[in-house]
């Protein structure tokens, strides 16, 4: 849910247009078609650090399956434990590979963690 309401508040900035770029090999100007990928991770930044960091440690999709962002010692999560988390989460949902291993580790770790927990030392856990 939380990726879908991501996807719709970026789609009008992440829309594919085409720019001038210059060629310094044959010094002339051409069109290519750029992708504003840089404001869909801006937003999906903003989503889940702000949510995390102000909401209770969820995001509209958690609140809906009663879960929360924790420290790991149970306590609630500050607010630059939210923006490291949520950097950690778009950098790596980014790059697809990486995106899906971060996915995956839950399945192996033995704290359900993913590595974009790991890095700010939080865990999912029940509401």
């Amino acid at each position: 849910m939380d990726a879908v309401i991501v996807a719709v508040v970026s789609s009008p900035f992440t829309y594919e247009s085409w720019s001038a770029v210059y060629d310094e090999r044959t010094g002339t100007w051409h069109a290519e078609q750029a992708s504003h990928w840089f404001w869909g991770l801006l937003i999906g930044f903003l989503y889940y650090w702000l949510f995390h960091a102000y909401w209770n440690g969820q995001t509209p999709g958690k609140k809906i399956l009663h879960m929360r962002v924790a420290r790991e010692d149970g306590g609630p999560i500050g607010v630059g434990q939210a923006a490291l988390r949520s950097v950690v989460y778009v950098v790596l949902t980014a790059t697809c590979c990486l995106g899906f291993l971060d996915l995956v580790w839950i399945l192996f770790d033995r704290r359900k963690q993913a590595l974009h927990d790991k890095a700010a030392s939080t865990l999912v856990v029940d509401a």
